[in-house]
């Protein structure tokens, strides 16, 4: 079950600026454009009467006031209801919103009296259906602090005048008992539609337009913010991963070195069994035939074969400790590289698994500031345009502002693949007024398209006309 919410507030001097925003004349940046149509005034004006605050002052010319308004009078109270938005929405959606809104207007010319209720509004383009009422605080009776009469001889005394006679009092309507009487009241006639009071006595402060508005554009900033740091930790995760690829190209490119150099010693170990092959074959001849001969000669053959025989044993057991390095060196290798595929894998699959949630939070943010700013998406579309059109950084971002721009240099026109020539001439970002969604680039006052046609339209007449200068020379 949800809660009411019913808000009083005195109105300062000016309500041309409140009656602008009720009206929609002047857009608020947490409405929706594309569902004005459905706001609805619940409250007729009288006749020549034709918004808000004409009917403010149609009632107090025609009160019946006998004392002039001060200048630091109320004059109007402005009166909020609505309810939890929850329950708003369940009434909107079963059909009820009409007899929702016909109870408020019972209750209002029931505790305010009909005649002071000079307006009413539904607004339906915002998140929660409410209604804006305008209450003028004519009031009759006796006065609430009356001095008490005392009886001075010589003292002047003045005629009373009638308590029936109409008097603009916003201090008896808004009174202490008053206000904890309207939520009881207000609460009572809202119970059907499933709302009910607040806690009674709670703290919590209703916060003003001017707020709210001050929280959006901080809320805005910092999610402008958020966006550039997830930019940057994209860039460095892009880098990151960068890296690590080219690490893995450099193992394998190792890895593949590691490889030709053991095909390359397995071919010499090969070669050197055959050389050994050969020497014990012909030292077994040479034992033959000096078995036969025996001359001198055969014994240092003999000698020289015994110190070739003892240097390839050597060589057989430097090539044998060799091989075992290089099989330790390739299973410690293939571990290593094992051990650096597996962490690089693991460490692939964590970014990857933040990469994943990084964007997921860059789309949530995008898509808030697209739902809480109408004018994103043009003023990214606008930027692109900005930067063709041949602005720097700086000039770009008075520009989005919406700020005017003093420009001197060239202007690209990328629909004429042409280059225009300019000297301080005035150019504004303002709001499409064929399409009030949209944004577009003025120079000099004229959209910028429209601008370069007559730019070129300009240049042709030029040239004709020198052309016909010309022929007429010749002649």
């Amino acid at each position: 079950m949800g809660y009411v919410v019913l808000h009083l507030d005195k109105s300062p001097d000016n309500e041309v600026p409140m009656t602008a925003h009720i009206a929609r004349t002047k857009m608020p940046p947490n409405a929706i454009p594309e569902l004005t149509y459905l706001n609805e005034e619940l409250v007729k004006y009288p006749e020549g009467v034709f918004d808000r605050t004409e009917a403010i002052n149609h009632r107090l010319e025609h009160a019946g006031l006998t004392r002039k308004i001060g200048t630091n009078q109320v004059r109007v109270i402005r009166v909020m209801l609505t309810g939890t938005q929850e329950d708003m929405k369940r009434i909107a959606q079963e059909g009820r919103l009409k007899a929702w809104c016909a109870d408020n207007l019972e209750w209002l010319r029931r505790t305010f009296g009909a005649e002071n209720i000079v307006s009413a509004v539904l607004h339906m383009d915002e998140a929660t259906p409410h209604i804006h009422a305008a209450v003028v605080p004519i009031v009759t009776g006796e006065r609430r602090k009356i001095r008490k009469k005392t009886d001075e001889p010589n003292k002047r005394k003045y005629r009373t005048k009638s308590a029936a006679r109409p008097r603009l009092c916003a201090d008896d309507v808004m009174s202490r008992v008053k206000l904890k009487e309207y939520q009881d009241t207000y609460a009572a006639a809202m119970a059907k539609y499933g709302l009910q009071r607040g806690i009674d006595g709670s703290k919590a402060r209703h916060v003003t337009t001017q707020e709210f508005y001050r929280n959006a554009i901080a809320r805005q900033q910092n999610l402008q913010d958020n966006i550039g740091e997830l930019l940057r930790i994209e860039e460095e995760k892009r880098k990151a991963v960068e890296h690590a690829t080219t690490q893995e190209q450099t193992a394998r490119e190792k890895l593949r070195r590691t490889a030709s150099e053991l095909n390359a010693i397995k071919s010499e170990l090969k070669t050197e069994r055959l050389k050994n092959s050969a020497a014990e074959v012909g030292t077994t001849i040479l034992d033959g035939i000096g078995s036969m001969i025996g001359t001198s000669k055969v014994k240092r053959q003999e000698q020289e074969i015994g110190r070739l025989q003892h240097e390839v044993s050597a060589r057989n057991e430097s090539i044998e400790i060799l091989q075992k390095k290089i099989t330790t060196m390739q299973r410690g290798h293939s571990r290593e590289l094992t051990v650096m595929q597996a962490r690089h894998m693991t460490e692939m699959a964590n970014m990857k698994k933040r990469h994943e949630k990084e964007v997921s939070l860059l789309k949530a943010a995008l898509s808030k500031a697209v739902k809480w700013f109408p004018y994103f998406r043009e003023m990214i579309r606008m930027e692109n345009v900005c930067r063709t059109v041949g602005f720097d950084d700086e000039q770009t971002t008075t520009l989005i502002k919406g700020n005017p721009l003093e420009y001197s240099g060239k202007l690209y026109s990328e629909e004429h693949d042409c280059k225009f020539m300019v000297e301080r001439v005035t150019t504004q970002i303002t709001p499409d007024p064929t399409d009030k969604r949209k944004l577009q680039l003025n120079i000099a006052k004229v959209p910028f398209k429209e601008w370069c046609k007559n730019q070129i339209t300009t240049l042709q007449r030029i040239i004709n006309q020198r052309q016909i200068v010309r022929k007429g020379f010749k002649l």
